[in-house]
């Protein structure tokens, strides 16, 4: 089969190779093999790419950790299921591995490649803003690269659970991304002080809840404008700069840090990763959330795909599609 493959560490661009003959996956106990229909890119690709991410498969494997496939034999054959391959064998490539566990079937009302990219960035959204944050209806959300794959997410996500939701961007086309995914305010830090915005949209108040995949000036910022009993959930952190919070900051001004790292609740609580799962089938059947796929591209663009995501260079979602 056709795969992507990396045998060293290093930039997606520069290491990422294409190879044309290498053995299809032989799936293990409770594993299933399945054919490649599209593969979400994630910023954690490139990261796991250059050997900074926490998983770090050994050499040499197929990046790649979102999945919409169709089972290829065994008594599931034909079923269309969703979720993250066996590394090493990623998701880019026409075959991969899934573990029949972990699995989960693709919403009928989504096509493949917004099927795939429906479980990573919508159970990151998910577990943030309603396991860790507890958000409530009429509470102002905060969200942080809004116009991204999880930020895009979280933004649905909030107007489906009746907060009004003010979305942070880096220029005017992100901008008009976040303000067709049903933002109420949208803010291009770019062009206005996001702190000054949160700050007026409600009266001196500030956001009740922050979605922070950022990191860097994004949480300093965010910590000016988070509002008495506030939550900050630290998802991420894309600019590359771990903050260091000031905790007698957060004691004076009584909000709460909160940490989210949703892989593990694949190993701590997988129910509740499958009762998500549930829940955000059910809202992508009323329409309330629909992943945004700014663009489809084939396997053999994939290193360029993720070369842009992991440089801020896209909006939405970029899904690479099996030829």
């Amino acid at each position: 089969m056709r795969a992507w493959q990396v045998r060293e560490l290093g930039e997606p661009a520069e290491v990422m190779r294409l190879a044309e003959d290498v053995a299809r996956p032989e799936p293990g106990p409770g594993q299933l093999l399945v054919r490649v229909r599209a593969a979400a890119v994630n910023f954690p690709d490139a990261l796991m790419v250059r050997g900074q991410y926490q998983v770090r498969p050994p050499l040499p494997f197929t990046p790649g950790v979102e999945l919409c496939g169709e089972v290829a034999d065994g008594p599931r054959r034909g079923e269309r299921l969703i979720g993250n391959p066996v590394l090493p064998h990623g998701a880019f490539a026409e075959y991969a591995l899934l573990d029949a566990a972990t699995a989960f079937p693709a919403p009928p009302a989504l096509d493949d490649a917004e099927a795939a990219a429906l479980h990573i960035g919508y159970q990151t959204a998910w577990f943030a803003l309603h396991r860790r944050a507890g958000l409530r209806a009429g509470e102002t959300l905060l969200v942080h690269a809004a116009a991204g794959g999880v930020g895009s997410a979280a933004v649905q996500l909030g107007r489906a659970a009746g907060a009004r939701v003010i979305a942070v961007v880096g220029g005017a086309d992100k901008a008009r991304t976040a303000a067709a995914l049903g933002a109420d305010l949208v803010v291009d830090r770019r062009a206005r002080d996001f702190v000054a915005a949160v700050k007026e949209a409600t009266d001196g108040r500030g956001a009740d809840v922050v979605f922070d995949p950022v990191g860097g000036d994004a949480y300093t910022g965010s910590t000016k404008c988070i509002a008495f009993e506030g939550r900050i959930v630290v998802v991420g952190f894309a600019a590359g700069q771990v903050p260091t919070p000031a905790l007698n900051h957060a004691l004076v001004k009584n909000y709460t840090i909160l940490g989210l790292h949703w892989g593990l609740y694949n190993t701590h609580d997988p129910l509740a990763v499958r009762a998500a799962h549930h829940e955000l089938t059910g809202l992508a059947e009323q329409g309330a959330v629909r992943p945004l796929v700014s663009e489809r591209v084939s396997l053999a663009a994939a290193a360029d795909a993720v070369r842009r995501v992991a440089g801020g260079l896209s909006t939405g979602r970029i899904a690479v599609l099996a030829d």
